[in-house]
């Protein structure tokens, strides 16, 4: 526990010790939707860039953003963004990539009764289909010799899904081998009465699979590896999910020790715009529960601006403020907006889901 009258000293409010951390490989980037996670994520692999051999940046949502934002056309193969000599992008669909190498596969098991046997009982495991395809991904990704790969992700339930397969796949090959224990001597006798091969390559090729998903799960739980980096706005929708999110990411044991606040408002003090003056006031107050709450956390700033950001000088010009932020002071004595209301922290508490203490 801290003395409420010990000072408790402030990370610096920047990505700088991303940055510094060399053995990093994997930087998942989230939080809910609409608060500028593929900005951020492009600003970060960006930074990424001026100190690392090469960067990839993929993302791993459906509704891909990344061409978009940098605009330029990115696909399912790693494509240099323009303007740069060592940041690649990506934009692919987990399921749509594992669709595209089982064309083959599929065609052969077509013409297996035993294989399709197999391939059905692996159907029947919960998340097998997303789990390999996020594998696949996983291994599509470690083929490729990038120093650090940045993950621009979904909205907060796809990511957690997607951050979970490891261990759900590891859980559905585990079944797998226990229907292969029980029933391998059977299936073997019925693949030599149907002139096929007997199951033993089968049994080799998923054994060596579940060791290369060990492996990722392993880099993933592993903070000299792996980090998440949060993205939130200073509402209280987004603060509350966000700090599930972190729990959720804590019970995953998954890195999580950067918090990106983005478009806050920082009109001039003379400004007479009750619109401007009202979100002023509560973006404060949530900006008071952000330091109280994650005060063991690098928490960084980030300005809206009047204009898009858009276009790779642009982002680059934006991702300095990740490195030299702005100044957003919180007003100890501003008073709430509504009296009583419980903030993010108060009602995840009283859900019992309270930030565990370390």
């Amino acid at each position: 526990e801290i003395d409420g009258d010990e000072a408790v000293p402030q990370l610096a409010p920047t990505i700088q010790n991303l940055l510094d951390q060399r053995t990093l490989r994997w930087v998942f980037v989230g939080g809910k939707g609409g608060v500028g996670k593929t900005t951020c994520s492009c600003c970060i692999a960006l930074q990424f860039a001026r100190v690392r051999k090469n960067v990839l940046l993929i993302s791993t949502d459906p509704a891909h953003n990344l061409s978009d934002a940098f605009g330029q056309k990115f696909d399912r193969k790693p494509t240099l963004v323009q303007g740069c000599d060592n940041l690649y992008c990506m934009e692919i669909d987990p399921k749509r990539a594992l669709e595209d190498t089982e064309e083959t596969d599929s065609a052969a098991a077509a013409d297996s009764p035993l294989g399709s046997l197999v391939k059905d009982l692996g159907t029947t495991i919960p998340g097998i289909d997303e789990a390999t395809s996020f594998a696949h991904v996983m291994k599509l990704v470690k083929t490729m010799d990038f120093d650090v790969t940045v993950f621009d992700t979904a909205p907060t339930g796809h990511t957690l899904r997607l951050l979970q397969m490891p261990q759900t796949l590891s859980k559905g090959l585990q079944r797998l081998g226990q229907l292969k224990s029980l029933f391998g001597g059977m299936l073997g006798q019925l693949a030599a009465m149907m002139g096929m091969p007997d199951l033993a390559s089968a049994g080799s090729r998923m054994e060596e699979f579940q060791k290369s998903l060990e492996d990722v799960s392993q880099q993933f739980s592993d903070p000299e590896t792996t980090t998440f980096v949060c993205v939130c706005i200073a509402e209280f929708l987004s603060l509350y999910e966000s700090e599930r999110l972190i729990q959720e990411l804590a019970l995953l044991n998954l890195d999580v020790h950067n918090l990106i606040v983005n478009q806050l408002l920082s009109p001039p003090k003379d400004s007479s715009c009750e619109l401007c003056t009202a979100r002023l006031k509560m973006q404060r107050k949530y900006l008071r529960q952000m330091n109280e709450l994650y005060f063991d956390f690098h928490i960084t700033k980030l300005p809206l601006l009047t204009r898009e950001v858009r276009g790779t000088e642009q982002l680059r010009e934006f991702s300095q403020l990740m490195l030299h932020p702005v100044e957003f002071p919180v007003d100890d004595e501003a008073e709430e907006l509504e009296a009583g209301q419980a903030g993010p922290a108060a009602a995840v508490a009283d859900g019992g889901n309270a930030k565990q203490e370390e």
